[in-house]
């Protein structure tokens, strides 16, 4: 299967949020990683937790999926294109990168 998301840096997901307040912004690093600083109105949901919680993720909507570097958001790109969920975004660099807001827990 071919890789149908978009890989967004995160100077990308910045301007997205700015001109675009219907976006989903999943984070799916552990807990502890999202107590320490996220993008706010982000939502923690877990890797291990995204197949139980795939309800939670409205098919509609764009979404982006935000780690800590990159791999793990990509790896939920990957299982939500399989389910065929369209609109897929994965932010390259993760938080790592990210120099936008954060909020901590």
């Amino acid at each position: 299967m071919s890789k149908s998301w978009k890989d967004l840096t995160t100077k990308e997901v910045e301007k997205k949020l700015s001109s675009d307040s219907s976006l989903q912004l999943i984070d799916v690093r552990n807990p502890d990683e999202y107590e320490d600083g996220h993008i706010p109105g982000s939502k923690l949901i877990p890797l291990p937790e995204l197949p139980a919680r795939i309800h939670e993720i409205d098919q509609n909507r764009e979404v982006i999926f935000i780690c800590r570097s990159g791999n793990r958001s990509g790896k939920a790109c990957e299982y939500l294109n399989q389910l065929g969920y369209s609109n897929l975004n994965n932010m390259v660099g993760g938080m790592l990168a990210w120099i936008g807001k954060q909020e901590r827990n």
